[in-house]
């Protein structure tokens, strides 16, 4: 998985949202958070394009873009890493942690448990 930065999270957060958008589309809905302009907007896509974070697909001569990685696989990596690099913890957080996010909907946090519990499970296998 790769690790997107905060910026790139923001970007992402409305790309899981909308599914699939234009720059300028992508730009509007993020501008008031980030405080870019719309060439600040279309360079981070352009990195997240050659990080594998987005898809980029030309549609009727305007660039769109898409997340190429899941919302859940993504949280999941963030939380793992985060439990086991900052708070060094051998356990991710519970995906309870995500109980009442605008982000996670209710019927995703069985899912993203499921998630967590297989991560750490292909970590302790890595381990051996």
């Amino acid at each position: 998985m790769v690790k997107p930065s905060d910026y790139e999270l923001k970007l992402l957060r409305t790309l899981w949202r909308h599914d699939r958008l234009s720059a300028r589309e992508i730009h509007e809905a993020t501008r008031d958070e980030t405080g870019w302009s719309l060439s600040a907007t279309r360079k981070t896509l352009d990195r997240m394009v050659d990080k594998g974070l987005v898809r980029c697909q030309p549609i009727h001569g305007v660039n769109t873009f898409a997340a190429a990685q899941g919302k859940l696989e993504t949280l999941a990596g963030l939380m793992t890493a985060f439990a086991r690099d900052v708070l060094d913890l051998d356990a991710p957080l519970p995906a309870a942690a995500f109980t009442g996010s605008r982000l996670v909907e209710p019927d995703e946090i069985a899912a993203l448990e499921a998630l967590l519990a297989r991560m750490a499970a292909d970590e302790e296998g890595g381990e051996a």
